[in-house]
């Protein structure tokens, strides 16, 4: 699956949040597909919602809780593994998406941050559950409250990602361990 916008550094608009929520219930259910990928197209993961679009209206925001909801749901009751290719910039959403997943593969060099404070927006996309799972409370506080950025290899050296290689292999790695669980026991893998 490849977030595709890429003059936009992959940042989202309003119909591409429901798209990005609907379409994991559509992996879980295809019978073909045993593993999936998510990347962000050019030179960027995702860098979360589009800053330029026009400010939601109150309907919009409540809609867009929704489909956070459901996404977070169905990703979190997927049968599959997901792994995200990090590819470049994860910010705010995009952050928290690509740690929803199974297994993160992020470039070294990659920038990630949580971003949400820095535009005066509380971290509610889930990040502030899964991040503390990932590095514990100190490491979590310290980036979520001051939206530091770090590089891929440092997210890999505090274990907010599962591996941090060279940019140019990001996509390739992710692919290699999606072929090993492919290949592996499904039942094994899946309910482990």
């Amino acid at each position: 699956i490849t977030i595709n916008r890429p003059d936009r550094l992959n940042a989202l608009t309003m119909p591409m949040f429901d798209h990005l929520s609907d379409i994991w219930v559509d992996v879980d259910r295809d019978p073909e597909t045993r593993v999936a990928v998510i990347t962000g197209a050019g030179r960027g993961f995702c860098t979360g919602m589009d800053v330029r679009q026009p400010e939601p209206t109150l309907d919009e925001a409540v809609a867009l809780m929704e489909s956070e909801r459901r996404r977070i749901t169905a990703i979190l009751n997927m049968d599959k593994p997901l792994i995200s290719a990090i590819n470049g910039p994860a910010v705010g959403w995009g952050l928290s998406m690509a740690l929803l997943a199974d297994i993160s593969v992020a470039a070294e060099d990659a920038l990630l941050r949580d971003g949400h404070t820095r535009v005066g927006v509380v971290a509610g996309d889930h990040s502030s559950l899964i991040w503390p799972l990932l590095v514990g409370m100190a490491k979590t506080k310290y980036y979520q409250l001051t939206s530091a950025s770090m590089t891929g290899a440092e997210a890999e050296r505090i274990g907010l990602v599962s591996l941090a290689v060279p940019r140019e292999n990001v996509l390739d790695r992710a692919l290699e361990v999606a072929d090993e669980l492919a290949q592996g026991s499904q039942l094994a893998i899946r309910w482990t």
